[in-house]
């Protein structure tokens, strides 16, 4: 039976030694999401400014992005297991006071301090994890266990969690769904590290992977077209780190309850989740760049503008809101191709430190959307902050033209070459 199983888990891309692991992530990942898309709107409710909650956010967004980007060598240096294990730790204790002595009161500063420290924790478990993935999946299915990553921590921290807390607040309330979280967590820990008893060694003694680490920040320098990748990937995500702060209280003026915005929240990221599989396909057909600029780029752009010109049509409508904010997620896995394109800017020798750039965009993200509602919602208002968004995602269009990756850099300069050298012969 054992044998069959590790057959059944290598064919559809798991690791059998982690199987346990990519479990209690999605536990782990319900825990950390689960106030993703109500906790701004309750704070704007019990007197919070909208400024003030995405000033909130954008410094947990900028904590995630720093740990995002660190965390992989960490694991590296200290070891898969301590780093998450200290991830877990670090959100379960910033946890406790975050909720009781921030939330509660409502004291910003002890909110301000205690979410930064939950959002240090949540990827130095989350992104250690795609390290032990890297080092257990074989090569013939690495590509699908990665996706199976990303598909249980969008599952959890996107769909699972924000629905659960819609069917949770109206029974418990508000602050008790938040402790719920951090039994989600431990569970969720506990199943990913005890259960799996894989072990990986690292060298302690080898400090190449800091100089990776610390070469991504100068490689951008060196190549700037990756910090240019590194900028569409950023705005790729606006939506989906921005939305949640602003969009629910502007709902609320249509009749629209916390409720039912985290089911349309859910909803967006169901079809999210699938669609990440549908546009790798379609990127590998059509060219990466094209996915990005059309379907990215322009369908975003007109999405965003859809979800906030909707209620304005259709009323209090949740069906009819569902469907065209699934526009969105459906047009937002149109970015999926970047991460491939980023990688294939480098040489094959330097890919890594690409990948460093990557992971830096991915992380940064999460602190960029939140600082520009942040800058913007009270000046402009929420229509001046969906088109800011729109403009971007735009924006992010005509910078993918530029993406060029290595092999067509290359054959760029051979054709060149070539034209220079038969202009020398001409007489």
């Amino acid at each position: 039976m054992s044998q069959k199983n590790k057959l059944f888990f290598t064919k559809i891309g798991i690791p059998y030694s982690l199987r346990w692991g990519y479990l209690g992530m999605i536990l782990f990942m319900i825990g950390d999401g689960l106030e993703q898309g109500w906790l701004s709107p309750y704070l704007v409710e019990r007197g919070l400014s909208v400024t003030q909650s995405a000033q909130l956010f954008a410094a947990y967004g900028l904590a995630v992005g720093i740990a995002a980007w660190v965390s992989g060598v960490l694991a590296q240096i200290w070891g898969i297991r301590r780093v998450m294990w200290a991830g877990f730790i670090m959100f379960a204790i910033s946890s406790i006071p975050f909720i009781a002595l921030g939330v509660s009161n409502l004291n910003y500063p002890v909110m301000l301090v205690t979410y930064v420290l939950r959002g240090v924790g949540y990827p130095l478990f989350a992104y250690s994890f795609i390290v032990w993935i890297t080092y257990r999946a074989e090569q013939k299915i690495l590509a699908r266990a990665v996706g199976w990553f990303w598909f249980v921590f969008t599952c959890g921290l996107n769909v699972a969690g924000p629905f659960y807390s819609s069917l949770a607040i109206p029974i418990i309330g508000h602050i008790y769904v938040l402790y719920t979280g951090i039994f989600f967590v431990l569970i969720g820990a506990v199943i990913a590290l005890v259960l799996t008893k894989d072990e990986v060694k690292q060298n302690t003694k080898d400090q190449s992977s800091i100089k990776e680490l610390l070469s991504g920040i100068f490689y951008m320098f060196e190549r700037p077209r990756l910090a240019v990748g590194a900028i569409v990937k950023i705005i790729g995500t606006l939506g989906q780190y921005g939305f949640a702060i602003f969009l629910p209280s502007y709902l609320i003026k249509y009749g629209y309850s916390t409720e039912e915005w985290l089911q349309i929240w859910s909803a967006i990221f169901v079809v999210n989740i699938l669609s990440n599989l549908l546009f790798g396909f379609i990127g590998d057909r059509i060219g990466w760049r094209k996915t990005i600029i059309w379907f990215g780029s322009v369908g975003c752009a007109l999405s965003t503008i859809a979800i906030y010109i909707a209620p304005m049509i259709i009323g209090h409508h949740l069906i009819g809101m569902i469907l065209i904010s699934c526009l969105f997620g459906f047009f937002l896995a149109g970015y999926v191709p970047i991460t491939a394109l980023i990688p294939s800017m480098a040489p094959a020798k330097e890919r890594g430190a690409a990948m460093s750039v990557h992971n830096l965009g991915s992380g940064l993200s999460v602190f960029v959307a939140p600082f520009i509602v942040s800058l913007f919602i009270e000046p402009l208002g929420t229509s001046g902050v969906i088109l800011i968004f729109a403009a971007l995602y735009l924006f992010s269009g005509y910078l993918t033209i530029f993406l060029k990756t290595h092999e067509e850099l290359e054959q760029n300069k051979k054709k060149t070459a070539i034209q220079m050298n038969v202009l020398d012969k001409t007489p």
